[in-house]
């Protein structure tokens, strides 16, 4: 399959060809068409499967259809969770935007700088606007822009979108839509929503959110078939199986103290010079100043990454790890989703993530675009139940090594128990609470029943 046979329009093919894309990736293949119908789309795939582009293209080219009744009035919005990942995106849909004949004027809008700036790039309106939810909702209440003719609303990262984080800008958000169909100017509101991870109470919300949607769903694990539910009104397709290739990503484990980390991180670093870009993820913004501190007094060029930095601290730093200035990038989870740095050889999890579903972005960051790439997690003594879960998540078993110089003396904690004789944190199952009331209703401690 090809671009051309997706029905993508000749500038574009063009676009893609100057870069040197002509064959879509499974996900492009399946979710441009899609997208061109006019569809809401509700789409998984792995990190790294070029997920932007099977937006971006379809949403370019819908837009030199229709803009000419609208000139200059926002008709896309892209939302997502972080700074970075926005700037990137909009970075690649303004690549695009600027190869048309009848170019779309592209805005991207974040936080952490002055609005000023960007207010003054609305001025004049723009097609497209790449945005940060806070900063959206900035913009709206400074009449730097209006959703009038809207007619297309991405949720990138949509899972992270629609999470309690951030609840209460995405209402905001929603109030200040237009209708989702049937505007009086017969055009609607189509929505479309792409994640790497969708839990069950994300896609509860999905549903609500779309009306009649295609879902795109692609196990990232290189056996389950590509499967895609067609909208009502279009024949119920099942395209031939694509699997998807498996990230060429290398899983390791080492048991090793909480309080070794560090020595076991240069150690290993040292062995291996040709890690020549690192990415460590820990649970917190001091953690990355102190083990980014560390590092660099072992002999290592080491930054923290993390929300409090200034937004030109922020673009600072990660431009001297993409350009390999500096070797170790100490980071919370806000490097975790979407951001693509070429070539990135090595991701640890020097604290374990709290979530399993967070494992798949951290590790992703590494392997994509058909590299190999390796992923390494400290697992402590104490960390050993949770990283099963993780392995549980993933479906994949990761063999524990232990480096020589640093074998484990820590041993792991009982696991802690309630007053009722529970394991502390296990919610109670449909047959615990059936017991309880039975041996209750009967005068018995349920304890014992």
């Amino acid at each position: 399959m090809s671009f051309a046979s997706l029905g993508l329009a000749p500038d574009l093919l063009h676009a893609l060809a100057d870069e040197g894309l002509r064959v879509p990736t499974p996900v492009q293949s399946l979710a441009i068409p899609a997208v061109l119908r006019g569809d809401d789309l509700l789409c998984r795939a792995p990190t790294g499967s070029g997920k932007t582009l099977a937006y971006a293209l379809p949403l370019l080219q819908g837009l030199q259809v229709s803009r000419r009744p609208w000139p200059r009035r926002t008709q896309a919005v892209v939302l997502l969770p972080t700074r970075e990942l926005a700037q990137q995106v909009g970075g690649v849909i303004e690549a695009l935007a600027r190869r048309l004949p009848d170019a779309p004027k592209v805005v991207t809008a974040i936080g952490g700088v002055s609005i000023n700036p960007q207010l003054m790039a609305l001025r004049g309106g723009a097609e497209v606007v790449v945005a940060t939810p806070g900063r959206l909702l900035d913009l709206l209440d400074h009449n730097g822009l209006r959703l009038q003719a809207l007619s297309v609303l991405v949720l990138d990262e949509a899972d992270r979108l629609l999470d309690l984080g951030f609840a209460e800008e995405w209402a905001a958000i929603r109030s200040r839509l237009p209708p989702l169909r049937a505007r009086a100017d017969g055009r609607t509101l189509q929505q479309l929503l792409f994640s790497a991870t969708l839990d069950e109470s994300v896609r509860g919300l999905a549903d609500a959110l779309l009306t009649r949607p295609q879902r795109i769903d692609l196990s990232g694990d290189g056996t389950d078939a590509a499967r895609v539910d067609a909208a009502a009104g279009h024949a119920a397709t099942e395209p031939a199986p694509v699997a998807l290739p498996h990230p060429d990503i290398q899983q390791r484990a080492f048991v090793v103290d909480s309080t070794r980390r560090t020595g076991a991180l240069r150690r290993l670093l040292t062995d291996h010079p040709e890690w020549d870009a690192v990415l460590v993820f820990v649970g917190t913004r001091m953690a990355t100043e102190r083990v980014a501190h560390k590092l660099s007094l072992e002999g290592l060029h080491a930054a923290p990454l993390h929300g409090e930095m200034s937004q030109g601290g922020r673009d600072a730093v990660l431009a001297d790890f993409r350009l390999k200035r500096l070797r170790v990038l100490v980071t919370t989870d806000l490097a975790a989703r979407g951001l693509d740095i070429a070539g990135l050889p090595l991701v640890v999890n020097y604290d374990l993530p709290r979530a399993a579903a967070d494992h798949v972005h951290r590790i992703g960051r590494t392997g994509r675009g058909g590299a190999a790439g390796t992923a390494i997690s400290f697992v402590p003594p104490a960390g050993e139940a949770h990283f099963r879960l993780i392995e549980k998540r993933q479906q994949q078993r990761v063999p524990r090594e232990v480096l020589p110089g640093f074998e484990p003396t820590e041993v792991a904690p009982p696991p802690p128990v309630d007053g009722n004789g529970g394991i502390k944190g296990r919610r109670p199952s449909k047959k615990d609470k059936l017991r309880a009331a039975a041996a209750a209703g009967a005068g018995q401690d349920p304890r014992k029943a």
